[in-house]
């Protein structure tokens, strides 16, 4: 910049951006620390119970902003504005280049070194003498002048340059020049003459303007005069190969006519290479004469730095006897002045000693003062870092006691869970009215093992440790109100789960994987990948399965959505609300009884009702083909659990649009039907021993596992596994639902395998899928131990039994309509009513 308010300006800019840099890195910096899932995703009712907390952003940097705001434009051409002016540049008086003649007559006189031999002669025996023009007296004159011009032309800015730089004493009009140091005046004064330094720090008033275009003539006289300088050089350097390549024609035509004269052959030869060797010594002569020609330039130059160096000292030794010349003036005056002031001090002398001495006590009490808070200081600091050392320590045992403690209280809920087993097995059955006092403390122990734990009694709660709640995070109840001996064994498969929880949160869990890689896809768009198909394999962690079950459902309706208006969800419940809806009937009915040992759908004010009806409505209006069919509600509901009405609603079109087969949920049930063959396939390849211990008995496990497929395992297994296998089906598909219901089976192959009649087994089926807890193991068994599991597998078995399914219904279909008529034709038989008809 040329002024200091230009200068003022780009810095203030180079600070903004500099502090919107900083802003932008503590930001990242404050999000990495917290939870990397934004607060603006719908959360379902689960997701509610745990809103994220949002830091406010640091003002400072707007504010400080604000206060180095002192130019808000610039006066002048500066910065880019300044480097995209273009440059003065002189017109070349010579566009050709000498250069590249020079090197064309190098050329020329090798090839007539080496071509015709009977012309040469020797230049030692030409008359013709070759000499350098001089030139004209015009030429000369021209010169002359304007040597002249240019050392008037410095003369006059170095006089004016002294006059401005060496101290006027005019301190009210340049107070900063007047004060500047030595080694920057010889750094200014060294580069005077040189083209970047700007006119306007040697020159105020009104002739700044005229020295500056004095000056800009001076640099492009002198840019011409190099430029001619340069161009005399390459014309003298053409003049000597010239002169070479005559020498060398004269040389070989005075050695053509001596070989013709008979001259021996060997003074010949002798002779060449007494003129090779001359000729070599000439052009090693030319050189030392141009090394020579540098070396005087150089110290002619050196010669030139010299002078100016003596005239800086000169102007620098006068600078410092006119400053000594004015610090003896100053030193008069002040004495001057002191002299005269002297005689009027003499009273006030007396008062002011007086208060010279009050404010020398003063100082010394806060020199006092200063001391003792500097050593309460180091003894502060010795405290806080001892106390800091105490705190780690403290911490470090509260660790210790920490894992102590989780450890005993997963042995305590497997003891109290042993405990309520062994309790029932003691209980026998009563023979007689008698009861014997054992049997009364058996049952009087199980009345208060199945007592719901409150805080009404604070020295229990201190002492004994709250083990199982009434309801688990997901807001289903923990111990049922029904039957006591299902109180027990649920109460005991409350505390198993309690107790693994337990055991794994003492692991590395995989809420740190999931925190690392949610913050790498912070600045960049989520994509299916290896690593993210592990992690939710694994289980999604509690606070991010909201926004994982909307991006999975997002994936995989995209196409859906695209196609559809804004609102669409929003004009298919109006709708539904407004018109007749065939479905709503069933809807109603079923409301209550989707999960009835759930908080969120426990009662008719329930929020999860009024959501629960509001997205089958809006599906039963875009699919009038299904309506609605039962296991659609529990669907449903599992998906409110994590995401909003609409959201929840996509998540119904893609299991049912997407996922599963067509027919899958209409009246018929035919693509279920078709599933529970292809299980009984696999199941005969994955688990053939299980498969053949069935057909034995003739259990057929598709009652059981029919439900399995049609809900997804709502209320077939716990709530832990229900929802880790959510996880894996909304990001991959319905091929989950056959690699877990496999896994069940294998689970426990080995307790399946030890029942020897079919009552039992079937018995054993209906309930065993609640008593498997551990959810690591039963997902190491479906992704790993059933490895390989192709789909393309999955996809033609379902082919080839589609088309079985569909004969065997034509021909129900064609039994029925055979039976219908004879029933019309058969008086006996016109009483028979089919189950059809009489639910119409």
């Amino acid at each position: 910049a040329a002024t200091r308010q230009d200068m003022t300006y780009w810095l203030q800019e180079l600070q903004q951006k500099r502090w919107e840099y900083c802003n932008n890195l503590d930001a990242a910096k404050r999000d990495s620390r917290t939870s990397p899932t934004p607060s603006d995703f719908s959360k379902g009712l689960v997701a509610k119970d745990n809103p994220g907390s949002i830091l406010s952003q640091n003002a400072s940097a707007e504010r400080a902003r604000n206060i180095l705001a002192v130019e808000t434009s610039p006066t002048d051409l500066v910065g880019e504005q300044a480097a995209s002016q273009p440059a003065p540049v002189q017109p070349s008086a010579i566009n050709f280049s000498l250069k590249q003649w020079s090197t064309e007559i190098k050329n020329s006189m090798s090839s007539l070194r080496k071509g015709n031999n009977e012309n040469r002669k020797s230049v030692f025996y030409t008359t013709e003498e070759w000499e350098l023009l001089d030139p004209t007296p015009k030429d000369l004159e021209d010169s002359i002048a304007l040597e002249e011009k240019r050392k008037h032309l410095a003369e006059g800015s170095k006089g004016r340059r002294l006059t401005s730089s060496a101290f006027p004493f005019d301190f009210g009009r340049i107070p900063h020049k007047t004060r500047r140091p030595l080694k920057d005046m010889i750094g200014s004064s060294k580069n005077r003459n040189s083209s970047d330094s700007s006119p306007t720090e040697w020159y105020s008033g009104n002739g700044n303007k005229l020295v500056s275009e004095l000056q800009l003539k001076y640099q492009s006289q002198q840019e011409e005069l190099e430029k001619l300088k340069k161009d005399l050089l390459s014309q003298k350097e053409l003049v000597r190969l010239l002169q070479q390549t005559v020498r060398s024609s004269q040389y070989d035509k005075y050695f053509a006519s001596r070989l013709c004269e008979g001259v021996p052959k060997d003074k010949l030869e002798l002779l060449h290479q007494k003129d090779d060797q001359i000729l070599g010594l000439n052009n090693q002569l030319e050189k030392l004469n141009l090394e020579k020609d540098s070396l005087q330039q150089e110290v002619k130059n050196l010669k030139c730095k010299v002078g100016e160096l003596n005239e800086q000292l000169g102007m620098l030794m006068e600078t410092i006897q006119a400053k000594d010349e004015v610090i003896m003036k100053l030193s008069r005056q002040l004495s001057e002045c002191e002299d005269s002031t002297s005689s009027q001090s003499g009273a006030v002398n007396s008062s002011v000693a007086t208060c010279t001495n009050k404010e020398l006590q003063e100082l010394d009490k806060l020199k006092d003062n200063l001391q003792g808070y500097k050593t309460q200081n180091k003894f502060l600091n010795k405290e806080i870092l001892e106390l800091s050392a105490l705190r780690r320590n403290a911490e470090a045992r509260e660790r210790e006691w920490q894992a102590k403690y989780t450890s005993l209280e997963a042995k305590l809920c497997q003891i109290e869970s042993k405990y309520l087993i062994l309790l029932q097995e003691m209980k026998t059955p009563v023979c007689s009215e008698e009861q014997s006092p054992a049997r009364e403390v058996i049952t009087q122990l199980l009345e208060d093992a199945l007592k719901a734990e409150t805080s009404e009694q604070p020295e229990q709660a201190f002492f004994k440790p709250h083990l199982v709640s009434e309801y688990d995070i997901y807001g289903f109840q923990t111990v049922p109100e029904d039957d006591d001996e299902e109180k027990l064994v649920a109460k005991s498969r409350a505390l198993d789960l309690r107790s693994l929880s337990l055991s794994e949160n003492r692991e590395i869990s995989t809420g740190v994987k999931w925190e690392n890689y949610l913050a790498s896809t912070m600045n960049r768009e989520m994509m299916r990948c290896v690593e993210l198909k592990n992690l939710i394999r694994s289980g999604i962690p509690h606070e991010h399965r909201s926004k994982m079950w909307k991006w999975c459902v997002n994936l995989h309706v995209k196409k859906f959505k695209d196609s559809t208006v804004p609102g669409y969800f929003q004009t298919l419940l109006q709708n539904a609300l407004e018109k007749q809806n065939p479905a709503s009937k069933q809807i109603e009915l079923d409301l209550l009884r989707t999960l009835p040992n759930n908080k969120h759908y426990s009662s008719p004010t329930s929020e999860g009702i009024q959501k629960l009806r509001n997205v089958l409505l809006a599906f039963s209006w875009r699919n009038p083909d299904i309506g609605y069919c039962q296991g659609l509600n529990r669907l449903v509901a599992i998906a409110l659990l994590y995401l909003e009405q609409e959201d929840a609603f996509w998540c119904l079109v893609t299991i049912v649009e997407v996922f599963m087969p067509r027919d899958y949920y209409t009246k018929t049930l035919l693509g279920s039907q078709v599933d529970q063959r292809v299980f009984k396939d696999l199941m005969s390849e994955k688990l053939p021993r299980l498969h053949a211990h069935f057909e034995q008995y003739k259990v057929d496990y598709t009652l059981i596992t029919f439900n399995w497929f049609l809900v997804i395992f709502v209320d077939s297994v716990v709530s832990d596994i229900l929802f880790k296998i959510w996880d894996s089906f909304l990001y991959e598909g319905p091929k989950v639902i056959f690699r877990f219901a496999l896994a069940l089976f294998k689970y426990k192959e080995e307790e399946i395998l030890k029942l020897q009649d079919s009552m039992s087994i079937f018995k054993y089926l209906r309930y065993f899928t609640r008593t498997i807890l551990d959810a690591r193991k039963l997902t190491g068994i479906a992704f790993g131990d059933l490895n390989p599991f192709p789909l393309r597998q999955i996809r033609n078995r379902r082919t080839y039994h589609l088309e079985k399914v569909r004969l065997e219904l034509t021909e129900l279909e064609a039994i029925r309509e055979d039976f219908l008529r004879e029933r019309e034709t058969c008086v006996e038989k016109r009483d028979l009513i089919s189950d059809d008809e009489e639910d119409s």
